[in-house]
């Protein structure tokens, strides 16, 4: 047992070591919080990112306030006093074994420095701390760049596809098609993500795979379904969901169908996410662990 509790507390102070440094590399102090006028901040900050329509602010400052009460994760990232990035969670099943992150947001004056990578690696070493191994969270599986994040940047894996998982949002970011979300799950001392906080990514080329293109994007931008005849597949999607969604609300529609249709299809017959390419591709394999 002290063997156990030594292991623990060597890879909490590691994890406090990694996130400082990305912290320190990124120009933000990210620290836990629960005072009422940062909470208030938090909210704030989480309501101008994603412009919800009135009254339906992503999250308020009294349940911030309760959370944080209770023990939960509240953190903001901070430079010279202003709020740039926040990150919110809560535990999940009984006797805190896992962590579920509910939502994390950066400002535009923090965007392109790494501050959500050093707001996810402070909650990394927190979760560590508490005793907690595993953090869940959901995210459009249609946003390339937060795919790569979570599967590349963090070494996150896929774990469920969950169609219209939160129902209509009508915000900036999610417009008003389904809320299709992929759960991932977070080991927070496994190989691949202990390599990743300490600046070693989990890279991938799915060209070099000689994989098959279960769905593809065609000369248009839209969807091509294609064969998924290999024991590795892959599974692209487009470049930049969210402007396709506003200049063409049809396509962004097509591409949500083609997306749930082809990687939950794929993710329901038990085939596993291995990898996500930066050029926009999923890589799946369909052999049996």
């Amino acid at each position: 047992m002290s063997e156990l509790l030594t292991t623990s507390a060597e890879s909490s102070a590691e994890a406090v070591t990694a996130a400082r440094a990305v912290a320190a590399a990124s120009g933000v102090e990210v620290r836990e919080l629960t005072e009422i006028a940062d909470l208030s901040a938090v909210a704030g900050l989480f309501e101008s990112i994603w412009q919800s329509v009135p009254g339906a602010r992503p999250v308020s400052t009294e349940l911030l306030r309760a959370m944080s009460t209770a023990g939960n994760y509240v953190a903001g990232a901070f430079e010279h006093g202003e709020l740039l990035g926040a990150c919110f969670g809560f535990f999940g099943n009984p006797g805190k074994a896992s962590l579920h992150s509910h939502i994390a947001g950066v400002a535009r004056a923090g965007t392109g420095r790494g501050v959500g990578h050093a707001l996810k690696l402070h909650q990394r070493g927190w979760a560590l701390r508490q005793g907690v191994s595993v953090i869940t969270w959901t995210f459009d599986p249609l946003v390339r760049r937060n795919a790569y994040f979570n599967l590349g940047k963090l070494g996150a894996r896929p774990i469920g596809y969950l169609p219209d998982f939160y129902g209509p949002m009508q915000d900036s970011i999610n417009g008003s098609g389904d809320t299709d979300r992929l759960m991932v799950g977070w080991d927070l001392t496994s190989p691949d993500v202990r390599a990743a906080a300490s600046g070693r990514p989990v890279l991938i080329d799915a060209q070099a795979l000689g994989a098959a293109k279960a769905l593809s994007v065609d000369s248009g931008g839209g969807p091509l379904v294609g064969v998924a005849d290999t024991p590795t597949v892959l599974v692209a999607v487009p470049p930049d969901i969210e402007r396709l969604r506003r200049a063409d609300p049809a396509r962004g529609k097509a591409w949500r169908a083609a997306l749930r249709e082809v990687l939950g299809g794929l993710m329901a017959d038990n085939a596993r996410v291995t990898g996500f390419d930066r050029a926009g591709w999923y890589v799946i394999s369909k052999e049996r662990s």
